[in-house]
Parts: C-alpha cells; structure tokens; sequence
C-alpha cells in the first residue's frame, strides 16, 4: 500500500492507496489512481503531461540530476508548510518495466515561487542514484530496479529550498518499502550430511534437524521453506524406513522402519532431500541435500550396581560407571531418585559430586537418558542402582530421658523396671550396630540400691532382683552402651533412668450409688445419646492410684451401650452406640463395674464396685422409605395413555404395606397404582413439548397407619416422539345434547367399522383436541378400548351448533374425529326445543314461483358439488396407500 498525494490546500491531508504511473502503449507514462475505501469523493488524479512535455521528458538525460536541477518556483507570499503525515510507497522488487517509474506525486503548494526542490536520505543511502522528483509534474521517481535483499527500505525527504538554502517548504518524509518478490533459491547448509542411527530408537523420534535458509523477507511465502525425501537408497527393506517433518525439517524413523532395524542391522542408508519455498504450494524454488545414514548396534545396555563407600575421601567429582549411546547427535540427561550428588557428561561418564552419607540415603536409583537436541529420547532410560556401603561413623544413641520410671513398694523379684534401647544409625545386622549394655551405677557395695538391680548385657532390660525397695525412694541408673558389641574400638554412649519407688495401692474404687432407677428410650434413639451419668471415688491418695476404669460386665452382649470417662475423674457417661430396637429387647439390664487402673494389693473390691442401670426400651414406628430419593423417567409427547413409566419401591422389603398417591398432578398427565407403585400415563400428553419437564410429588403413606408417610420427587423428562401420519379429519353425524346439562352424551365409536381407517381392532385412546376452550367446556371418557363418550364438561353452554375435535390414536397412527353437536335446550322428554317464527300474510304466487325456482336451482347446485366430491375422493383413495386413509367414526 501506498499513500498518494494527489493535490492539497492548506492544512489539508489528503491520504490514498496507490498511484503508481505505468506506461502506456505509445511509451509515455500513464496514471492509475486507487480510492481508500473510507474517502466519500476521490480526488482526482494528477493531469499527466502533456504529448510534449511526454517528449520532452524521453529526450532528457536519464539521470537523477536531471530531473530536479533548476526546478523553481516563483513566491509571492508565505507557502504553506509540507504536512507531518509520512507518504508511504510500495515499489516491487526488480521491477522489469520502463524506467524511470512515477511512484507518487507529492504535495507541493500551488503558489508559484522561485525555489529548487531538494531530495535527500539517510546518511547510509546514494538517494541521487536511485530516486529524483520532476520539477514539471511534481512526481518522485525511481531510475533503476531495486533489490530487497540489498535494502528493504528508504527514507526520504523533500523540501523546496531557496538558493540561499532557506527552506521554502517542507520537509516532508517520504518512506518507500520494497517489495518482496520471489528471487532467492532456499539452500542447505549443507550438501551432504552423516549422522549414525543405533538399533532401538523409537519411531517418531528425529535424529537428525535439517537446516535449510532463503534470503527471501521472512514471514512471506517467498521464505516459507517445506522439506522432503525424494528418494530413500536403498528401498529394502521398506521403502519409507524415514519420515520427514515438512515444516521443521526433523528426519526420524517410521514406526515400520524402527520395527524392521529392530529386528536385523540394515543399511547404510542415503536419502536424498528435497527444499521449497512458497509453502505448499506448487511453484516455488526448490534444492537438495543428500544425508548419509549408517546403521550401528545398539550399546544402550543395562549397567550392573554400583558400590560407594560412605565418607570416601578422594578427589570429586568421582567417576563412577559409563553409558553409551552409539547413534549421533546424542544428549545425555541423568535423573536420581531421591535427588542426590550425582552428573553424567557429554560422553556418558557418571560421576559422584560429593561424599555420600548411608544413614541419610542408602541407595539411590540412577536413570539416565539419551536424548536429542530438542529434549526427546531416543530410546526406554537406563537405570543403574547405587549403593552405600556402610562405615562405623555413629555411635549408639539413648532414647530421651523420660519422667522417673514408678515402681510400687514390695514388688516382688524378676519385676520389669524398664528396658534400655539405644539405636545404632550405622548398617542393621552388622557389627556396627550390634550394640551391648553395662550397669555403672550404682556400683555393687555402694548401697542397698546396688543389689536391687539387674541390667541383661544384651537386651538392655532391667528387673529388681530380690532386695526390696521402699517407697520414697529415688534411684539414678547409668547404664553404658557399646556397638561392636563392646569389643575394643567400638564406640558408645551414657543413658541414665531415674527410677522412683512409689505407696501401693490397696483401696479399690467404689460407685456412689449401685442401683439406677429406670430409664426410658424410645427405640428411634439416635446412638451417642447420653443415658446415665455415674460417679465413683477411690479412697487412695495418691493420684496414680485414683485412676479408674470402667466396664460393662453383663447385660450387653451385643455392645449397644458404651462407656466415655476422662482419667482422672471418678465420672463415667453411659452413652447409646446402636440402634435399640423393641422387637430385639424390650429392655436393658446394664451391670457396670469400676476397677482401680493399678493392681490392688490386699483384699480385693467390695460389692461397691458395680452398678445396675435398667433401660426400657419404647416402641417407634418407622417411617416408610423408598428406594430412591428422586426417580426420573422419560417418554414421548405422543405416547398414549396407559404407557408404562417405572415402579415406585421401597427401599428394603416392608414389614407394612404402603399406599401410593399423587400429590400435584396439575396435568392430570399420570396416575399411579396404589398398592404396586407402577406410574402410568392417564391420558395423552396434550400440551407437553419435547425438553420440557415436569414434577409431580409421590407420597407413599403406612397403610395402617396413614400418619406415617414419606414423598419423593417424580421428574418426567419429554421425548421427541417418533414421526407418527398426521390425524386425518373425519366428520361425525350430528348429535344434539341439551342445555343445561343433563345426565346423557354422545357415544363415539373407533374405526372398527371402517376398514379404510384403521385395522379393526382395538384399543383405541381418546382425547380432546388441544383448543383449550374445548377442553375446558366438554369431556370425554373412555367406556372401553373401542368407544368413549362425551359429555358436557360446564353446567351451562351456550345454545348452538359445536364441532368438536376428538383426537383418536392407536399404535403409531392418528385421526380426528369432528363430532358435530347440537347444543339447545330441550323438553322434558330430551328433545330440542326450537324457536319458530310468526307467518305474516299468505304467500303470493310469484313468490311461489321464485321460491319454488329457487330451490330447484340450490338443488341442481348442491347435487354437482356431491358429484363433484365424489369424484375426487374416488380419485383420491386410489392414489393414497391403503394405511394412509383416515378413520371413519360412528357417533
């Protein structure tokens, strides 16, 4: 695109698209001038010169200085300044028309002043060489063919100068762009590639990127480059062992090619590879490149473990093990799970980074990958296991020093006083961590405490030997462990146990009050409900010994009652953790008993200890329940009544029967049966649409006791019913019925006695058409599966004559039956009453005779029409298919 200058007052800017002069047959310049879309009035173009100036112009020397040398214009007042908008100019790329080549005329004023119009550029550009203005017409020009590949735009700029180098007019920028043609062949960068291909690369994976380049303007289809294979040598054992990516130049095996290189060493390959510019299209410049292929032996071979000494002092990073990967362009890429110190280099080599500790991590499980330059794998990763060899770098270490370990007086000999166990880091099972113990106070002979205990070498366990301890007393045990199992060099630690001697304990506790009166639960009793609240108290002093414990001894087997008690306090809640149940148990006889958390010394509990707690169970009806919480069923607008939906069903089999009802119905679209729950359609679905939905509530009552129900929700979801013969008008005898209502209607029949309108056999369903006043003034019931009867829906209609439509269905086919009744008041007897009018005078004869002429005419008329009629039902039943012709009903 380009932006024309045509000509401008001032202040005025004028914008268009393109004006480039082109040449006419005779060889002068011609003119085209385009209009942007969003000018209302084009302007005009620029009046080209004329035949003499056009041959004035050929005869000048075709140089740039030519043109605007001695350009001037005369001034008289102040000329209006160049504008700021830049004039933008396209040129095509080695343009092989005529030159020079009239690329825009620009804006120069109208006034006539003396001046010289001055063209100048960058710094970088020879603007003289390539582009000049002509003084006569106004028009910049360029003189030779341009290349974009030498510069792809030139900034320009003119002004109208004095001959003292005042500026007259101007400057104003002028940006002319080249465009790109098609002229550069893409090439490769280079005209042969090797590259080594192993067995066991996966299909789809490149092993090789092709580099191609075209010195054509990026980004255009001139440099939009696609790759591919001309030609694979040799073609066995497939002919498309290689797929080329087109767009990235990415070779890789096919998925047949992998499979077949798996199986037998092929090859060596050469392919010849073809690129194109111009995208995909058809014509474009194109080059080729030859890639060599060798096929070598996969040496992607698992690794056997590898075996690190922990703290091992030598210099790092360490090198460990190697993989290899025989095939070219090879990236290798080391994953350790868990993380640890390990590198992998540009030729495979492992290496440890650091020192490796085995108590932190005692192996870590290496992956490393092959992959190429775009992060892909060539082939499945290696794993190679490493493992920490252990050293004796850690010492055994005590468990923490707990609280005084208590001990009650007289405890008799061999008593457990505790039992050290010092852990060892190091390896498990091996000398390192075997780990023995030695008592170093208090000494033998230093005490009575001396002889009280004794520590086992090997298990750590201490027991009181046979010298009694009394209470009050606090003893400190240092006991030593050694790993090595204390052979000389081992290394070990000091622990310490403070032991204290603590009263016996010989009060057992005791309930406060042993009998509970009765309690009453109704069986609908949610479980964790508190039932009774009981308190104990224990008569020892010391806080160890208040301790209790609670049970229930007897009368719950089956665990339907629990006890919840904070330590510490003499409080026990009896709570409920089952359902209770009248019919299992009308009652409960609950024995409950509280023991001293510590062993008794001396006479045992008394008959304090237990506590009976009587429940009475209260008998609660259940509330009905149903196997689902919302039902949904679906079914065609067009489905007749009676159809089937689903069954309503409790959701275990019920010990009571339940009754089913529906609640808001508003349709009266359905109907359920009571007993079985099975949910049918009452009528046709007059009115539904398919996606509409509709809710209904379903209560399903105790049948013995109605009190207790339960409802869900019904949701029908309507259907597109399959394409059904639209109904087929049939007009019924006429019927008369009389208002205000009486307890008689019309009988109508299905086509049982036609065999053009159905099949003869029954059911038939019928409903009212859809006019809702119909539906709200008459009623029709079905008598049986042929014949219903309709009746007056109001008390009081409206004396007159009535066609109403009753639709009729059966299977998939439809008729409409109009049933013409006469609506009027009648006599005791049930006939219709009718309204006859005075006779005023006696006929005369012409009347007679017009009147008589009259109704021979209306006959004459009347009969064609039946025969009229006739004729073409005739013609048409013949040409109707027998089940497309409409019922017949009787009334």
């Amino acid at each position: 695109m380009s932006n024309l200058g045509g000509w401008a007052g001032p202040g005025t800017l004028l914008w268009a698209q393109w004006c480039f002069p082109l040449l006419s047959k005779r060889g002068g310049p011609a003119y085209l001038l385009k209009c942007p879309p969003f000018l209302l009035k084009c302007p005009p173009c620029p009046t080209p010169p004329s035949r003499s100036s056009q041959h004035s112009l050929e005869k000048k020397a075709f140089s740039p200085g030519s043109w605007t040398k001695g350009a001037r214009l005369r001034h008289q007042q102040a000329l209006p300044k160049a504008r700021s908008a830049e004039l933008y100019v396209e040129v095509p790329e080695n343009y092989g028309g005529n030159f020079p080549l009239y690329l825009t005329k620009l804006p120069l004023p109208r006034e006539k002043a003396e001046g010289q119009i001055v063209l100048s550029g960058s710094s970088n550009m020879a603007v003289g060489d390539l582009f000049a203005v002509d003084p006569d017409s106004g028009f910049l020009l360029v003189t030779r063919a341009l290349d974009r590949e030498e510069q792809a735009e030139y900034q320009l700029q003119v002004t109208l100068e004095a001959e003292d180098g005042r500026v007259l007019w101007g400057p104003q920028p002028v940006r002319v762009h080249v465009r790109d043609e098609n002229d550069q062949v893409p090439h490769f960068s280079q005209a042969i590639y090797r590259v080594q291909l192993s067995q066991g690369t996966r299909p789809g994976i490149p092993f090789l990127f092709l580099e191609a380049s075209d010195g054509d303007e990026p980004g255009t289809a001139n440099s939009d480059l696609r790759f591919r294979i001309l030609n694979q040598a040799p073609a066995q054992p497939l002919p498309d062992m290689f797929k080329l990516e087109p767009r990235l130049g990415a070779l890789a095996l096919s998925p047949k090619g992998s499979t077949s290189l798996d199986q037998a060493l092929e090859g060596p390959y050469q392919l010849l590879i073809q690129v194109k510019d111009m995208g995909d299209q058809a014509s474009g410049h194109q080059a080729t490149a030859t890639v060599d292929v060798s096929i070598v032996e996969n040496t992607w071979v698992p690794q056997d473990p590898v075996h690190l000494v922990e703290n091992l002092k030598v210099p790092y990073p360490h090198h460990i093990s190697r993989v290899h990967w025989s095939g070219g362009g090879v990236h290798y890429r080391l994953e350790s799970q868990p993380p640890g110190p390990f590198d992998v280099d540009a030729e495979g080599k492992l290496y440890v980074t650091r020192e490796l500790d085995r108590e932190a991590q005692a192996e870590y499980l290496l992956q490393v990958r092959a992959q190429n330059t775009r992060g892909e794998d060539y082939t499945e990763p290696l794993e190679l296991q490493v493992v920490v060899m252990d050293e004796n770098d850690n010492a055994p270490l005590c468990p923490p020093r707990g609280p005084p370990i208590s001990l009650p007086e007289l405890s008799p000999p061999g008593t457990k006083v505790t039992r050290l166990l010092a852990e060892d880091m190091d390896a498990p099972g091996s000398p390192n961590s075997h780990v023995v113990y030695r008592l170093l106070s208090p000494e033998l002979g230093e005490g009575t405490e001396g002889r009280a205990f004794e520590l086992d070498s090997t298990s750590g366990s201490v027991t009181l030997r046979a010298l009694p301890l009394h209470a009050g007393q606090h003893i400190l045990l240092r006991v030593l462990a050694v790993d090595l199992g204390g052979a000389e060099g081992g290394l070990s630690s000091t622990c310490e146990v403070t032991v204290t001697v603590m009263d016996i304990n010989d009060h057992a506790p005791e309930f406060t009050t042993s009998q509970i009166e009765p309690i009453s639960l109704p069986e609908d009793t949610e479980p964790g409900t508190l039932v009774a609240l009981l308190t104990a108290t224990d008569a020892d002093l010391e806080p160890a010994f208040r301790l209790m414990d609670f049970a229930i001894e007897a009368g719950d087997t089956d665990r339907t009652f629990g006890l919840d008690w904070e330590p510490g306090f003499g409080q026990v809640q009896l709570r409920l953790l089952k359902n209770l149940s009248y019919e299992a148990a009308p009652s409960h006889e609950l024995v409950v008993v509280v023991r001293s958390v510590a062993p008794l010394v001396g006479p045992g509990a008394g008959p304090g200890a237990t506590a009976t707690v009587t429940v009475l169970v209260e008998r609660v009806l259940p509330v009905p329940k149903l196997d689902q919480e919302t039902y949904e069923a679906s079914i065609p607008v067009n489905s007749p009544a009676g159809s089937f939906l689903l069954t309503i069903q409790p959701s275990d089999p019920p010990s009571r029967p339940l009754r089913f009802s529906l609640v808001n119905d508003s349709e009266g679209w359905l109907c359920i049966k009571e007993v079985s729950g099975e949910v049918l359609t009452a009528r046709p679905l007059q009115g539904a649409r398919p996606g509409d939905v509709y809710t209904v509530l379903v209560e399903a009552q105790d049948a013995d006791e109605p009190t207790m129900s339960t409802s869900v929700t019904l949701v029908i979801h309507f259907l597109k019913g399959p394409s059904a013969p639209a109904p087929t008008l049939t007009l019924v005898p006429t019927r008369h019925l009389c208002t205000p209502r009486k307890n008689h209607g019309v009988v109508v029949s299905g086509p049982s006695e036609d065999a053009d309108l159905g099949d003869g056999h029954g059911p038939y369903s019928f409903a009212l058409g859809p006019n809702p006043t119909m539906q709200r003034d008459w009623h029709i019931q079905a008598l049986n599966g042929s014949h219903a009867y309709l009746t007056l829906a109001l008390h009081w209609v409206e004396p007159s004559e009535y066609f109403v439509p009753v639709i009729v269905s059966q299977n998939a086919q439809m008729w409409q039956l109009l049933v013409r009744v006469v609506v009027c008041r009648c006599n005791k007897e049930g006939q219709c009453l009718r309204k006859v009018g005075r006779m005023k005078g006696m006929p005369t004869k012409l009347s007679a005779v017009g009147i008589l002429v009259g109704t021979l005419l209306a006959i004459g008329i009347f009969l064609i029409l039946i025969f009229t009629h006739l004729t073409l039902a005739r013609k048409k039943d013949l040409d109707q298919p027998v089940d497309s012709v409409p019922l017949k009903a009787a009334v």
